[in-house]
């Protein structure tokens, strides 16, 4: 909550005044403020941005200043001298006032703290909800009442405008300052402070009493005085003139008391109203009345000010002007009542004596545009228990609130109680409404611009509720009715006609093709539709598909024709141009729903087929099979056979991506072999160059790529890799060649037979498994000392 602080405007100006200005004021000198980032002194004569100065350092600085005699005058007078600006004052304002917690350490004009409103309406909201009797009773917990918000919120804050022309009713007194211009024929300026006895005192000449004068009636005295030094002075034709104007203002001091969120006594600016003082001790607190708050002058009340028609109606006439010494007291409410449900501003309002609930919903803002406003409700207290009473609209007017009441207005129901609604064939389905022009069925087409094209006439329908549970149907031919042959049906509210058309009302049926066509799936039935139709809705023949031959598979009722119990389909095989030319032979064969079409490929229509060859190879590449009969051993001739460098026995052979295992150079050797296999479509043949190097994995110590020799046995190349590991399955050994096949090591008796290790095999050496042994239990250690006990005694024995 923002409130008006005199002082703090004056941080920020002594934060920056030169020390030389208070020498030429002759005020009492106080130390400089050093920045926030170096903390060395300011220098005469030189600014300082505000953002260098911290918000403790002004209100330190400041607090010095007063307590060495300087008046908050002084300071602003020396700092406008200077030169420096309002928006300086506004940037070191706005910084102050974002540190509550500061501005209040540093506020002056306070003399007494009381616990703040937000603290206030904090414990009120805590109370409320911990009331689980509030809480069953639907809100007769009290929460902020209206108006609280604008007191305590930050940004509620009058502060006087101090850059604003005189204004004619003021009261000058002591500390005013009064700024006289000489211009014209004589050019001369004063600035006067009214002194404590009230006087100001011009020249050599004798002082003036103007305490309590008005800025117009001291004008007057002043003129009078200052022609004794300037004899034409003001005087028609005399050319010069006088203009005496109001500068800076006094301090003036008013208690806050009563129901007041901070009572207390301030220091504000002798142009302060009501409103501001109001806004410096936050306004009511919980008890606080908004509607009943008296300004006290000399002892005698001068205003009442009810806020809510400031709040309400922007109303300023009770925002008077104080005076030193005023008191503004803030009664107790005297009675208050909650608005809820439908109202625009729900909440507690505060209602005079003789107030009806008009009047406080009008406060509220009025009803919500859904307010059922025939009837609401309303819970009173009546010092025993709680009672629950009514209101229609003609007592709104008349009916006098009391304090605690609680007023609920409900929503009124999501119903349209003159609806009518036409579905189905007409030109614009929807909702009507019932009235004089549309109030039977004929009306109603009419409104909906009459029946679509494909209405169904001999049936409609009438939808209508009964006084029962029950939705009644009320059937009429609709072709009759429209041709006047019976009589017009009247509607009632809450009708629905549907009409239904021509499509509603018979199954939504569907063909079938597949086969040779561009776009097979399933299509629409239409009557009289033939094949040709159809092939031309899917797209027409795919290359490969053929006129003739064409197969019609359709559903049979067998209680339509003479055909066996158990047959239920029939086959027709059809021919169709191939160009779905119009002639008399399409048109004799139609299809019926659920018809399947299937479009044949001609037998000799088959797609090219290509492998690839790929490596060291004359002329890699693709290869198109010209029979069904070629086979693996003939893609060498047509590759240019193998080049100097390719290395058959690694050559590998993909399938479907997939590797597989043949011997190429045996293949070579003897194409008879059951290896040769026939090429299919997408196969893929690799030749690598001449592989030099041996892979060895698995149980060995050193895993590792060496390299091949023709000299080396299989224990060789494990001999270069480590050796086996403790783990290594010795008996196990197999080698994978580059060709995909494998061979293991082989066994006869004590003998074992290794395979050959040729160029790019890789050699594995399978792993044991590791064995996580399990610690005997107690009892099966026992069983082991038994068993051998018994087998030693018995051995004794037969000893």
């Amino acid at each position: 909550m923002k409130r008006y602080i005199t002082g703090g405007i004056f941080l920020f100006l002594f934060c920056f005044i030169n020390l030389s200005v208070f020498a030429q004021d002759t005020s009492p000198q106080i130390p400089t403020l050093p920045t926030q980032t170096d903390q060395t002194p300011v220098l005469q004569g030189q600014k300082v941005d505000p953002s260098q100065v911290t918000n403790q350092q002004a209100v330190d600085f400041y607090n010095q200043a007063k307590s060495s005699g300087m008046s908050d005058m002084e300071i602003e007078r020396a700092a406008l001298q200077r030169g420096y600006t309002l928006d300086q004052i506004s940037a070191m304002r706005k910084r102050i006032q974002q540190k509550p917690e500061e501005k209040q350490a540093a506020d002056p004009n306070r003399d007494e703290l009381d616990e703040t409103r937000d603290q206030e309406l904090e414990e009120e909201d805590n109370n409320s909800r911990d009331s689980a009797d509030a809480r069953r009773a639907g809100g007769r917990g009290l929460n902020r009442p209206f108006g609280a918000s604008f007191f305590s919120r930050p940004s509620s804050t009058f502060e006087p405008n101090l850059r604003i022309a005189t204004p004619r009713n003021y009261i000058l007194g002591p500390e005013d300052e009064i700024v006289v211009d000489i211009y014209g024929n004589s050019v001369d300026n004063f600035r006067m402070k009214i002194s404590p006895e009230g006087t100001v005192k011009m020249l050599n000449l004798a002082p003036v009493y103007i305490n309590g004068l008005t800025i117009e009636q001291a004008k007057e005295r002043i003129v009078n005085r200052l022609r004794q030094g300037y004899s034409t002075l003001d005087r028609p034709g005399s050319g010069t003139h006088s203009s005496i104007t109001l500068g800076n203002v006094r301090s003036i001091r008013v208690m806050i008391t009563g129901e007041a969120a901070r009572p207390g006594t301030y220091t504000v600016s002798s142009l302060a109203t009501a409103f501001n003082a109001l806004s410096l001790s936050g306004g009511p607190n919980r008890n606080g009345s908004y509607r009943n708050i008296e300004v006290i002058r000399n002892n005698a009340i001068i205003k009442k000010i009810d806020l809510y028609r400031f709040l309400v109606d922007a109303d300023l006439n009770d925002n008077i002007a104080l005076q030193d010494q005023d008191i503004i007291l803030i009664r107790p409410f005297e009675s208050r009542i909650q608005l809820s449900g439908q109202i625009k501003r729900p909440g507690i309002f505060e209602a005079k004596t003789g107030e009806t609930i008009k009047r406080l919903i009008g406060y509220a803002g009025g009803f919500t545009p859904e307010a059922y406003t025939r009837m609401f409700t309303y819970q009173r207290n009546t010092g025993a228990n709680y009672v629950i009473g009514s209101l229609d609209s003609a007592q709104i007017e008349s009916f006098l609130p009391k304090n605690g009441d609680i007023f609920n207005v409900k929503k009124i129901l999501d119903v349209i109680s003159n609806q009518i609604e036409v579905r189905g064939a007409v030109t614009v389905p929807g909702v009507y409404a019932l009235e004089e022009r549309c109030n039977t069925v004929l009306q109603l087409i009419q409104m909906a611009q009459g029946l679509s094209p494909r209405a169904f006439l001999n049936r409609a329908i009438l939808e209508r509720a009964g006084g029962d549970t029950q939705t009644g149907i009320v059937a009429f031919d609709l072709r009759k009715l429209m041709s006047g042959e019976i009589k017009d049906i009247v509607l009632l509210q809450g009708d629905i006609l549907t009409i239904k058309s021509v499509e509603d009302l018979k199954e939504f049926t569907f063909l079938s093709i597949s086969g040779s066509v561009i776009n097979p799936g399933n299509y629409y039935y239409y009557k009289d539709i033939t094949i040709a139709d159809l092939i031309f809705q899917a797209g027409g023949y795919t290359e490969g598909g053929i006129p003739y031959r064409i197969e019609v598979s359709r559903r049979v009722k067998t209680d339509t024709l003479d055909l066996p119990s158990t047959q239920n389909v029939r086959i027709f095989t059809l021919d169709v141009a191939d160009n779905l030319q119009m002639n008399e032979e399409d048109q004799k064969f139609t299809l019926f729903p659920s018809d399947i079409v299937t479009v044949r490929k001609s037998p000799r229509y088959e797609a090219q087929k290509v492998v690839t060859v790929l490596g060291e190879v004359t002329y890699p590449g693709n290869y198109t099979i010209r029979t069904d009969s070629e086979r693996i051993s003939d893609l060498f001739p047509k590759a240019g056979g193998l080049k100097r460098d390719a290395y058959l026995e690694g050559a590998r052979f993909y399938r479907n991506r997939e590797l597989v295992a043949v011997d190429l150079s045996a293949i070579t050797a003897k194409p008879t072999l059951p290896s040769n296999v026939l090429l299919l479509d997408g196969d893929t043949l690799v030749i690598p160059r001449k592989m030099e190097t041996v892979r060895i994995q698995g149980g060995v110590y050193n895993p590792s790529i060496v390299n091949f020799d023709k000299q080396f046995s299989l224990g060789s190349y494990i001999s270069q890799a480590g050796g086996f590991t403790e783990q290594a399955r010795k008996k196990r050994i197999y080698v994978s060649y580059p060709n995909g096949r494998t061979h293991r090591t082989k066994h006869f008796l004590f003998f074992r037979s290794y395979p050959k290790v040729e160029p790019g095999s890789t050699v594995s050496i399978p792993v044991k498994e590791a064995r996580v042994e399990q610690p005997m239990s107690r009892g099966e250690r026992l069983a082991i000392i038994s068993l051998f006990t018994t087998l030693a005694i018995t051995l004794i024995r037969i000893l």
